[in-house]
């Protein structure tokens, strides 16, 4: 398992609310720079588009405390898909066969082990980012 250290901290937050607005802002940055649908470029995947698509519907069915501990580590999850250059655990789905499934893993300034999980589209080739969250 390589693990990447990222130079962010985890959102600070104990409420859904404050958490939420800190990462829709730093979502909003990413937004901003395209009319269509909002990416990053990933250095490992050489500079690939990386969508936010499935993020905010899978953040959504989870319950409270779920979400809140999903997107503290947010900022965290962004940095290390832009700046990894780590190789992934790699993984086929079992629903799908035209599904791979990418876990990158990071470790914040206090030594925090958190999992950045992307869905590669065999098909089409597009990367979609599905959720972080941390490794306990």
């Amino acid at each position: 398992m390589n693990i990447f250290k990222v130079k962010n901290n985890k959102i600070p937050g104990t409420n859904y609310k404050e958490v939420k607005k800190i990462a829709l802002d730093i979502f909003i940055i990413s937004k901003l720079k395209t009319k269509r649908r909002p990416y990053i470029r990933s250095i490992y995947f050489n500079k690939e588009k990386i969508f936010f698509d499935y993020f905010w519907p899978h953040l959504f069915d989870k319950n409270y405390n779920d979400k809140i501990r999903r997107l503290k580590y947010f900022n965290c999850a962004v940095e290390l898909m832009e700046k990894s250059r780590n190789k992934p655990d790699i993984c086929q789905s079992l629903e799908n066969k035209n599904e791979i499934f990418y876990r990158f893993y990071g470790e914040t300034i206090n030594k925090e082990i958190f999992c950045v999980q992307i869905k590669q589209n065999k098909k089409t080739g597009q990367k979609y980012f599905m959720s972080c969250f941390s490794k306990k």
